[in-house]
C-alpha cells in the first residue's frame, strides 16, 4: 500500500501543501511574481549546493532527453508562471484558486490520452474525488473571474505544468535532485529577471532568504519527491496524490488557530476516499517487456538480471548503461518507467 512512491508523492504535497500560508505572509513583503522567482532560485541553488558538498555524480543525458527536459522546464518553469502572473493581474484570487486546480486533473488526461498511461475506473474515480476535495477547500464562497482573458491565462498556467509533468516523466530516471537543481535555478532566474523589466522590486533581505528556504523545501525537495514519484508510479497516480496538498496546507492553518468548517471535513472525506481508491490498487497481469536500454539506479531485482564485469553484491544499488532483454512475466506492478508501454 505505501510503496516507495506513494510514500514520496505524499511528502511531496505536505511540503508543498504545508508552504501555502507561509507564501502568503511573504507576499506581505514581496509582489506574486518575485516571490515565485525567489521560491524557485531558491530550490535551485539550494540543490546545486546540496549536490556540491555531498559530490553526487555528474549527469550524462541519454540520447533525447535533453529535448524533454528543455521542455519540461520552457512550459513548467518559464511559461506556466508567466500566464498564472497575468492571470493574477485580472482576476480575484478566489476565482484563481479554483481555476489552479485544473493542474491535477489536466495532468491526469494527458497522461491518460496523450502519453497513454494505463488507468482504470477505480483510479478515475479516485482522481474525481481528490480533485472535487481540493474545489471544495478553495471555493470562497462568493467567487468572482472578471473576464475570460485571465481565466484562459490561468487556465493555461495549469496546461503549461501539466506538460511539465509529463515530460519530466521522460527523464524521471535520472537523478532527481539534478532536475530539480536545473529547473528551479533555470525558472528561478527567468522569472525574477522578467519581474525586475516589468517595474518589480526585491523585497528586503530578510524577506530574500525567508522565501529561498522555503523554495528549497516546498518546491526543491518537493520536486525531488514528486520525480521520484513518478519514477515508481507514473505521472497520474503521482499527480493525484500531489492533489491533496491543499488539505495539507488546511490542516496547518488549523494548527495555527483557524476554526474546523465543513468545507474542510467534506473535502478531507472526499481526498480519504480517493486515496483509499488509490491505495488500495492492486494492478496484476501477465505483460510483456519489450527490449529496451537505459540507465538508473537500480538492484539486481527481476527486471535487472544483467551481468556485471565486476561482482556486485545482492541488493546493493548502483547506476550505470543497462540493457533489458525481453521478458514475459506476472506481477503486481504500476505503469513505471518499466511497465508503461504493454498493452491492457
Amino acid at each position: 500500500m505505501f510503496s516507495p512512491g506513494v510514500v514520496a508523492a505524499l511528502v511531496a504535497a505536505l511540503l508543498f501543501g504545508a508552504s501555502a500560508p507561509i507564501a502568503k505572509w511573504l507576499l506581505q513583503d514581496a509582489s506574486p511574481w518575485m516571490l515565485a522567482g525567489l521560491l524557485y532560485l531558491g530550490s535551485g541553488l539550494g540543490l546545486t549546493l546540496y549536490r556540491l558538498v555531498t559530490h553526487a555524480p555528474a549527469v550524462s543525458l541519454q540520447r533525447g532527453e535533453a529535448g524533454w527536459l528543455a521542455a519540461a522546464v520552457l512550459t513548467g518553469g518559464i511559461a506556466g508562471p508567466v500566464l498564472l502572473m497575468y492571470g493574477l493581474t485580472g482576476m480575484p484570487a478566489s476565482g484563481a484558486a479554483l481555476l489552479l486546480n485544473a493542474e491535477g486533473v489536466l495532468t491526469a488526461v494527458l497522461a491518460w490520452v496523450v502519453f497513454k498511461e494505463n488507468f482504470d475506473r477505480r483510479i478515475g474515480l479516485g482522481m474525481l474525488a481528490i480533485a472535487g476535495g481540493a474545489v471544495i477547500l478553495s471555493w470562497p464562497g462568493e467567487t468572482r473571474f472578471a473576464g475570460a482573458l485571465p481565466a484562459m491565462a490561468i487556465l493555461g498556467a495549469c496546461l503549461c505544468w501539466a506538460i511539465d509533468n509529463n515530460l519530466t516523466r521522460k527523464v524521471a530516471l535520472l537523478d532527481a535532485t539534478w532536475i530539480a537543481a536545473v529547473k528551479g535555478t533555470v525558472a528561478g532566474s527567468v522569472n525574477i529577471s522578467l519581474g525586475l523589466a516589468l517595474g518589480n522590486q526585491l523585497p528586503n533581505w530578510w524577506t530574500v532568504q525567508a522565501a529561498m528556504v522555503v523554495g528549497l523545501l516546498a518546491y526543491g525537495l518537493s520536486l525531488v519527491l514528486f520525480v521520484v514519484g513518478m519514477r515508481h508510479l507514473g505521472t497520474a497516480r503521482t499527480g493525484a496524490y500531489f492533489s491533496v496538498a491543499p488539505f495539507f496546507g488546511a490542516t496547518l492553518a488549523l494548527l495555527a488557530g483557524e476554526p474546523i468548517t465543513f468545507p474542510l471535513l467534506t473535502a478531507g472525506l472526499l481526498m480519504a476516499i480517493g486515496l483509499w481508491l488509490h491505495l488500495t490498487e492492486h494492478h496484476e497481469h501477465q505483460h510483456a517487456h519489450e527490449s529496451m536500454e537505459h540507465s538508473h539506479e537500480h538492484t539486481h531485482d527481476e527486471h535487472h538480471q544483467h551481468i556485471h564485469g565486476t561482482p556486485i553484491a545482492p541488493g546493493t544499488k548502483h547506476a550505470h548503461l543497462h540493457r533489458h532483454e525481453p521478458m514475459v512475466h506476472v506481477h503486481a506492478h504500476f505503469p513505471d518507467a518499466h511497465h508503461a508501454s504493454h498493452p491492457h
